[in-house]
Protein backbone atom coordinates (compact mmCIF):
# COMPACT_ATOMS: atom_id res chain seq x y z
CA UNK A 1 0.00 0.00 0.00
CA UNK A 2 1.40 3.37 -1.04
CA UNK A 3 0.50 6.51 0.85
CA UNK A 4 1.09 9.83 -0.89
CA UNK A 5 1.96 12.65 1.42
CA UNK A 6 1.22 16.21 0.46
CA UNK A 7 3.73 18.58 1.97
CA UNK A 8 3.23 22.33 2.12
CA UNK A 9 5.33 24.42 -0.26
CA UNK A 10 8.44 25.93 1.28
CA UNK A 11 7.19 29.27 2.48
CA UNK A 12 10.13 30.33 4.65
CA UNK A 13 10.76 33.20 2.24
CA UNK A 14 7.43 34.75 3.27
CA UNK A 15 8.62 35.62 6.77
CA UNK A 16 11.70 37.35 5.33
CA UNK A 17 9.83 39.28 2.63
CA UNK A 18 9.39 43.02 3.02
CA UNK A 19 5.66 42.71 2.36
CA UNK A 20 5.33 40.81 5.64
CA UNK A 21 6.40 44.02 7.36
CA UNK A 22 3.94 46.29 5.54
CA UNK A 23 0.21 46.39 5.04
CA UNK A 24 -1.56 44.12 2.58
CA UNK A 25 -3.40 47.11 1.12
CA UNK A 26 -0.29 47.94 -0.95
CA UNK A 27 -0.19 44.46 -2.50
CA UNK A 28 -3.93 43.90 -2.89
CA UNK A 29 -5.24 47.34 -3.87
CA UNK A 30 -8.79 48.14 -4.87
CA UNK A 31 -9.47 47.70 -8.60
CA UNK A 32 -8.12 50.64 -10.55
CA UNK A 33 -5.76 51.72 -7.75
CA UNK A 34 -2.04 52.15 -8.27
CA UNK A 35 0.38 49.30 -7.59
CA UNK A 36 3.38 51.66 -7.71
CA UNK A 37 4.08 51.48 -3.96
CA UNK A 38 3.90 47.67 -3.94
CA UNK A 39 6.30 47.48 -6.88
CA UNK A 40 8.67 49.89 -5.12
CA UNK A 41 8.69 47.70 -2.01
CA UNK A 42 9.16 44.55 -4.11
CA UNK A 43 12.08 46.18 -5.89
CA UNK A 44 13.94 46.40 -2.59
CA UNK A 45 13.07 42.87 -1.42
CA UNK A 46 15.60 40.02 -1.49
CA UNK A 47 12.74 37.51 -1.66
CA UNK A 48 11.30 38.91 -4.89
CA UNK A 49 12.27 35.98 -7.14
CA UNK A 50 10.97 33.38 -4.64
CA UNK A 51 7.73 35.34 -4.33
CA UNK A 52 7.26 35.55 -8.09
CA UNK A 53 7.98 31.86 -8.55
CA UNK A 54 5.49 31.01 -5.80
CA UNK A 55 2.82 33.13 -7.49
CA UNK A 56 3.42 31.50 -10.86
CA UNK A 57 3.47 27.94 -9.51
CA UNK A 58 0.33 28.49 -7.41
CA UNK A 59 -1.47 30.52 -10.09
CA UNK A 60 -2.04 33.51 -7.82
CA UNK A 61 -4.56 35.63 -9.69
CA UNK A 62 -4.80 38.68 -7.44
CA UNK A 63 -2.39 41.23 -6.07
CA UNK A 64 1.23 42.10 -6.67
CA UNK A 65 3.61 39.17 -6.29
CA UNK A 66 7.33 39.36 -6.97
CA UNK A 67 6.93 42.89 -8.26
CA UNK A 68 4.44 41.97 -10.98
CA UNK A 69 0.74 42.74 -11.27
CA UNK A 70 -1.91 40.22 -12.28
CA UNK A 71 -1.66 41.22 -15.95
CA UNK A 72 2.13 41.12 -15.95
CA UNK A 73 2.15 37.63 -14.42
CA UNK A 74 -0.42 36.46 -16.97
CA UNK A 75 1.81 37.67 -19.82
CA UNK A 76 4.83 36.01 -18.24
CA UNK A 77 2.93 32.75 -17.72
CA UNK A 78 1.82 32.72 -21.35
CA UNK A 79 5.39 33.36 -22.54
CA UNK A 80 6.78 30.44 -20.53
CA UNK A 81 7.08 27.07 -22.26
Amino acid sequence: MQIDTITPADSAWQTQALCAQTGAEFFFPEPGSSVREAKRICGMCDMRSACLEYALVHDERFGVWGGLSEKERLHLRRARP
